[in-house]
């Protein structure tokens, strides 16, 4: 009797709270929807794109750590609350370094190198750009021990400050393009769907049409159409993933059109557009939804395989496709982990949507 008095709403979101793989995907969804939005305030490297370049320490392994002296810019500027979601400005130039020493206000270094017949002893006036008046406060202020957790890739940069801002883009791009996918999908499933006839075999013609071209061509197509960029790219996968959409509204739309409450507003002089809009389409949001959370996925894939190509985000813009591009040769020099972190990364992500779709699709089953 408690279902009875229920809404399917409620009933619906009961059925998905039991689904425990279900729950825990979306968790992991929120979680790196989370880590995506505040990637420059967790990221050790907060600078623009975490482009922070170190040619000495590139390709370390996971928790190398080194000490770092950081020469402060001659203007500093204020960080701004746009930098902790954009990056901040370079405002430092970072120099890994083995040891140092400070010798009549002159601070003297030597560069870190594996090599160490390449080490060469240098030094810097430190009066040139701030004034210090003890060992100690250079050491607090210039000299830090910095500890890389996921190591660094090939240009030295911090491989996780480039994996939390990287996931910007498969994230953005789910969300983009899935946006582009419903709105054009609803459209001219709609249209196929509730007036039938000619439109409706154009509709199909159409869809068919795009259906029958490969998913990653036809993005290539577009995206060399549009050129290159961080938004084309979003605009070229949405456009592609419609017809799924337009499959699914125009069959659902087709079987509940001559239902009565269809029937009643048609009766009441309601518009085709208002019942489309208001009555249709408000009861067949439920496969829409499913098909949603699966092309969240198939977005995320199809990105990564355009960065891969270098079609994707163009750098320093960092993207988990491309930074498998990058190391993908590393697998068989000895550091897999360049290219197995962000690929480990897409997977995870991907599944967590595929199990959150199947969750949702158990959970929204009227049968069950």
């Amino acid at each position: 009797m408690s279902n009875i008095n229920q809404s399917l709403t409620a009933i619906a979101l009961q059925k998905f709270k039991k689904n425990f793989w279900g729950v825990f995907s979306l968790g992991y969804i929120v979680l790196m929807v989370f880590l995506a939005l505040f990637a420059y305030v967790i990221a050790p490297d907060n600078s623009e794109n975490a482009n922070q370049m170190h040619l000495s320490i590139h390709s370390k392994s996971p928790g190398f750590a080194v000490k770092m002296l950081s020469i402060p810019s001659s203007k500093i500027e204020d960080k701004t609350i746009k930098g902790y979601f954009f990056g901040h400005p370079n405002q430092v130039t970072e120099i890994p370094i083995s040891s140092y020493q400070l010798k009549d206000n002159k601070l003297q270094y030597v560069e870190y190198t594996e090599d160490k017949t390449l080490r060469l002893v240098k030094e810097i006036t430190l009066d040139k750009f701030i004034d210090y008046n003890s060992f100690k406060q250079v050491e607090q202020e210039l000299i830090t021990n910095k500890k890389f957790y996921l190591g660094t890739d090939k240009y030295g940069r911090d491989l996780l400050s480039r994996m939390l801002v990287g996931s910007r883009v498969s994230i953005s791009i789910g969300f983009v393009a899935v946006l582009i996918s419903v709105v054009v999908g609803l459209f001219f499933g709609a249209l196929g769907g509730y007036y039938g006839g000619k439109i409706d075999a154009l509709v199909m013609w159409l869809v068919n049409i795009i259906w029958s071209i490969p998913t990653l061509l036809l993005v290539i197509a577009i995206t060399l159409a549009l050129g290159k960029g961080f938004w084309q790219v979003f605009v070229a996968v949405g456009l592609t993933m419609w017809v799924e959409v337009a499959r699914v509204v125009r069959g659902q739309i087709i079987s509940v059109k001559e239902m009565q409450y269809v029937t009643a507003a048609r009766a009441l002089g309601f518009s085709n557009g208002r019942i489309i809009l208001n009555h249709i389409l408000p009861n067949i949001m439920a496969p829409v939804i499913v098909i949603s959370a699966a092309n969240f996925a198939s977005a995320i894939l199809v990105e990564s395989g355009l960065s891969f190509l270098g079609l994707g985000a163009q750098p320093p813009i960092p993207s988990w496709g491309s930074m498998i591009k990058d190391h993908y040769s590393y697998i068989i020099l000895g550091k897999p982990y360049l290219a197995l972190v962000p690929g480990t990364a897409i997977m995870l992500i991907t599944l967590a949507f595929m199990m959150t779709g199947n969750a949702l699709r158990d959970a929204l089953d009227v049968k069950s």
